[in-house]
């Protein structure tokens, strides 16, 4: 099922140019690390600051110049709901320039096939759950993040358009919640699975009596190890072709209450965990429906356990204290 014009798979041929774009973020060193334990030896990879992706000339020049055979783009600009209401401009338009550059040059400059990687806010507030590929534009967004869900929306409608318009092999995966090596854990504007890691081991550092977590600790959340992610990818940039996107999930729901506790445990935190119920929970329920992934041949390895205690030898190796 790989691309048929070229008469070759992804897998085929590992000295073939693959550019990961983004390959410093949490996904994109995932999956850098995938392709390279997979055998391949021709990454092209370049920093902001070796290449502006918002710059069209200045991705194209890239193209003409590299001539990748296979383009995985990671790169995004990311931000929590702060970020996205405080800079709605920036979110909306420097995701647009990335991915339209990218996309656009990549069908130009004759790469084989494209993935594009979105994210599960794309969908509405209110989709059902599961929430399956075909809730996508069924709905109002979520208003906290819509600037960055409606590019994503816009990336996965554009390679759509120029697979119908031009036969690009261009393919969209749209991850769930995503944790491990390379996570954000900022204080303020990380996501709730590295903050309660912080925390938790900031308390332990402190010996604090208590770490008191928002909510009642009961809506459900889907996590999937970002090593996962990255064995998706390469799966889909094997045997995917389809004009759809694919949700990538781990198809496994936690409360935060569970997720609290198993990271307290992980972290070796002795002291209490108290639950302030006068602050918000949020949406109680929000899990990806990845049956069309399962159907095609991938499900996850990483359990949630073992990936937290990878996750937090991680951090204490490479996050300052």
């Amino acid at each position: 099922m790989g691309d048929s014009s070229n008469g070759s798979s992804f897998s085929d041929d590992k000295s073939a140019k693959i550019f990961v774009a983004g390959h410093r973020g949490l996904v994109g060193s995932a999956i850098v690390r995938k392709l390279r334990h997979l055998g391949f030896t021709n990454l092209v990879l370049r920093t902001h600051a070796e290449l502006d992706l918002t710059r069209q000339s200045d991705v194209d020049a890239f193209f003409a110049a590299e001539k990748p055979r296979f383009v995985i783009l990671a790169a995004a600009k990311v931000g929590g709901i702060h970020a996205n209401s405080t800079y709605p401009a920036d979110f909306i338009v420097v995701n647009l320039q990335i991915q339209t550059n990218v996309i656009d040059s990549a069908h130009r400059h004759g790469v084989h096939k494209l993935l594009f990687l979105g994210s599960s806010c794309i969908y509405p507030k209110f989709a059902p759950q599961p929430i399956p590929e075909d809730a996508l534009l069924t709905g109002p967004l979520e208003p906290t993040n819509e600037w960055y869900a409606v590019a994503k929306i816009a990336g996965i409608k554009m390679c759509e358009a120029y697979r119908i318009q031009f036969g690009f092999d261009a393919i969209s995966g749209m991850p769930t919640n995503l944790y491990g090596p390379y996570d954000n854990f900022h204080p303020e504007n990380s996501h709730v699975l590295p903050a309660l890691m912080r925390r938790f081991h900031e308390a332990k550092v402190k010996n604090a009596k208590e770490v008191v977590v928002w909510g009642t600790g009961s809506p459900l959340r889907e996590f999937l190890h970002v090593d996962d992610l990255a064995d998706a990818v390469a799966f889909l940039m094997e045997g995917y072709s389809g004009l759809g996107h694919v949700n990538v999930g781990s198809g496994k729901e936690v409360t935060i209450r569970e997720l609290a506790e198993m990271v307290k445990e992980v972290v070796g935190f002795q002291g209490e965990l108290v639950w302030d119920s006068s602050k918000p929970d949020g949406t109680p329920r929000k899990l990806m429906d990845s049956s069309k992934l399962a159907g095609l041949g991938w499900t996850p390895k990483i359990p949630l356990r073992d990936g937290l205690v990878d996750t937090y030898k991680w951090y204490l190796e490479n996050v300052k204290q």
